[in-house]
C-alpha cells in the first residue's frame, strides 16, 4: 500500500475510524486485563484466608 502522507495513512481509505477504533479498544482491553486479574487474585486470596481462619477456629473449638 502506498499513502501520500500521514493523513491518508490514518484515514486508511475511509476505514480509519474502524481500524483505529478496533486497535484502540484492543489496546485498552489488554491494558485492563492485568488490573482485573490483580483484583480477582486479591479477592480469591482474601476468601482463602477467611476460610482458613474459619476452619482453624472450628478445629480449635473441638
Amino acid at each position: 500500500m502506498n499513502w501520500g502522507g500521514p493523513a491518508e495513512f490514518f484515514a486508511m481509505g475511509g476505514y480509519g475510524f474502524y481500524v483505529w477504533g478496533s486497535f484502540g479498544l484492543a489496546a485498552a482491553l489488554m491494558a485492563l486485563e492485568p488490573l482485573l486479574l490483580r483484583h480477582r487474585r486479591k479477592a480469591a486470596l482474601t476468601e482463602l484466608k477467611r476460610e482458613l481462619a474459619a476452619k482453624q477456629e472450628a478445629t480449635d473449638e473441638e
